[in-house]
C-alpha cells in the first residue's frame, strides 16, 4: 500500500462526506418557514435520523409527534419527543412494515390546519413500506430486481405499483392536512418521484413502463402482483410542497475541492456515472494508464450509482467491486483509485467502499488470491480485505450517491547514470 495516496484517499473521503451531510442542507430548507398548526415529523431513510435532528433544532416548538425510521445502526441517540425505529435495508422486513404502519396511524386524522414534515433520503423505498402483495412476496421481488442489475429508476417503478405508500398514495393518505417535503436525493438527475419511490411526489411513471420492467427482467410475479403493476399511480397532488437539497454534484465538487487543497487537479469526468462497477473500475484505471507519467499529480471524479450484476456467492459491494477491477489496470503504477459510497454503507457490508493502488494487484497474489478470481465471484470485500482495501466510515448521516476517484501521483524521473569524462 502506497501511505501517501491512502492518507490523501482517506482525506478526500472524509471531507467530501463531510460536505453533504444533511444538517446545513435541513437548516436552509426550512429558514423563513411557518407552519400554522400541529407539525408531525416523519423522517425516513438512511439519513433520516440526522435529517430529523437538524429538523427539531429548526422548528419553534416541538412537533406534536415524530417518527423516524432508518437503516440499522443508523439512530445514533435518542430525539426528544421522537420516536426512532430501524428497519431493513435494501430488502424490507417486518421492521419495515410495522414502522411504516406507526407512521400511518400517527397521521390518519389530520385536519386541514395540520403539516407533515416529511424528510426524505435514500434507502426510503426498503424502509417506507406498506405492501400490497404479502410481504413475503415482496421481499422475493426486490431481491430478484437487486439480482438483475437493474437500475434504481426500473426498481422503483416496480415497487411504487406494490406498495400503499410509494408512488404519492402516502401524501394522499395525508390529506386534508398539507406535506412539506424534504428531499436528500440519491439518484442522478435528481427525479424527485423516484427518490424512495416519490412516497409525497406525483408519479410520472406508467403502467406499461413497469410492465416492460418485469419483461425485461423475467421477473416471477404471482397474478397478484401483476394485477397491481396494470393499476396507476397518482399523477397529481395538491398538498405537497418539496423542497430538495443535496445531491451527487455537491459531493463531486467537494470531493474536486479535496482534492486541490492536497495539490492534485481534478478533472470531474461525470456525476451521472451508471454502468456496471467492474467496467468502471477498468474504465478509471484506462484512464490512470494513460494519465501517468505526466509529472504533476491529477485527479479523476466520477459520481453517480454504478450496478453489480450476481454471478457468485462471494461478498461485497458496488464500490468494492469498482475499485478491485481498477487494481490490474494500475499495477505498478503510482496511482491508486478508491469509491466509496457516502452513506458510509456498500452492499451487505461493514464497509463504505474500497481502495487499491499500484502495490495491490502484488499484494493479493502474494497472499494467495487472483482478483479475477474474485470479482467473477462476487467477493471483493474479502479480497480488499486481505490487503488492507477496505474503506470503513460507520454510518455517515446522509446518502448522496457513491464518488469514485483516480489519484496519479508524481512519477519520478529516472536517475541517469554519472559518466565520467575521458581521459
Amino acid at each position: 500500500m502506497k501511505p501517501n495516496l491512502h492518507e490523501d484517499a482517506m482525506h478526500i473521503v472524509t471531507s467530501a462526506i463531510d460536505a453533504v451531510k444533511p444538517d446545513t442542507a435541513v437548516r436552509r430548507a426550512l429558514q423563513g418557514v411557518t407552519f400554522p398548526g400541529r407539525v408531525f415529523l416523519v423522517a425516513f431513510g438512511k439519513a433520516g435520523w440526522q435529517m430529523a435532528h437538524a429538523a427539531l433544532q429548526c422548528l419553534p416548538t416541538p412537533p406534536a409527534q415524530g417518527i423516524v425510521v432508518t437503516k440499522y445502526g443508523h439512530v445514533l441517540t435518542d430525539l426528544p419527543g421522537i420516536c426512532c425505529l430501524e428497519a431493513g435495508h435494501p430488502v424490507p422486513d417486518e421492521n419495515s412494515f410495522a414502522a411504516t404502519q406507526a407512521v400511518l396511524d400517527m397521521t390518519a386524522d389530520l385536519s386541514p390546519a395540520d403539516t407533515v414534515l416529511f424528510l426524505l433520503s435514500g434507502g426510503g423505498s426498503a424502509l417506507f413500506e406498506k405492501p400490497l402483495v404479502p410481504g413475503g412476496e415482496l421481499q422475493d421481488i426486490t431481491n430478484q430486481l437487486l439480482a438483475s442489475g437493474a437500475d434504481i429508476v426500473e426498481m422503483n417503478t416496480i415497487r411504487k405499483r406494490l406498495s400503499g405508500v410509494k408512488g404519492g398514495r402516502f401524501a394522499q393518505r395525508c390529506a386534508p392536512a398539507q406535506v412539506f417535503s424534504i428531499v436528500l436525493s440519491d439518484i442522478l438527475g435528481d427525479p424527485l418521484d423516484m427518490i424512495a419511490s416519490g412516497p409525497a411526489v406525483p408519479d410520472t411513471s406508467t403502467c406499461a413502463q413497469a410492465l416492460a420492467v418485469a419483461e425485461k427482467y423475467h421477473l416471477a410475479l404471482s397474478a397478484q402482483a401483476r394485477a397491481l403493476l396494470a393499476q396507476e399511480t397518482p399523477k397529481t397532488l395538491d398538498n405537497v410542497t418539496t423542497r430538495i437539497t443535496g445531491s451527487v454534484r455537491e459531493l463531486c465538487r467537494a470531493a474536486a475541492s479535496a482534492c486541490r487543497n492536497l495539490g492534485y487537479e481534478p478533472v470531474l469526468l461525470t456525476d451521472q456515472l451508471c454502468c456496471e462497477a467492474r467496467e468502471a473500475g477498468s474504465f478509471l484505471g484506462s484512464i490512470v494508464c494513460t494519465q501517468a507519467g505526466q509529472g504533476k499529480k491529477l485527479a479523476y471524479i466520477a459520481g453517480g450509482e454504478t450496478i453489480v450484476h450476481l454471478t457468485g456467492k462471494g461478498l461485497g459491494g458496488r464500490n468494492q467491486e469498482l475499485a478491485l477491477a481498477a487494481a490490474p489496470a494500475i499495477a505498478g503504477l503510482n496511482a491508486a483509485v478508491f469509491s466509496v459510497g457516502s452513506d458510509g454503507t456498500d452492499g451487505p457490508t461493514d464497509a463504505a467502499g474500497g481502495y487499491v493502488d499500484g502495490d495491490t494487484l502484488a499484494a493479493l497474489e502474494a497472499g494467495g488470491w487472483s482478483g479475477y478470481a474474485a470479482l467473477q465471484n462476487n467477493d471483493s470485500y474479502h479480497a480488499l480485505k486481505a490487503v488492507d482495501g477496505l474503506i470503513i466510515t460507520g454510518a455517515t448521516g446522509t446518502n448522496v450517491n457513491d464518488v469514485a476517484v483516480a489519484l496519479i501521483g508524481y512519477k519520478t524521473p529516472p536517475v541517469s547514470p554519472e559518466v565520467s569524462p575521458e581521459l
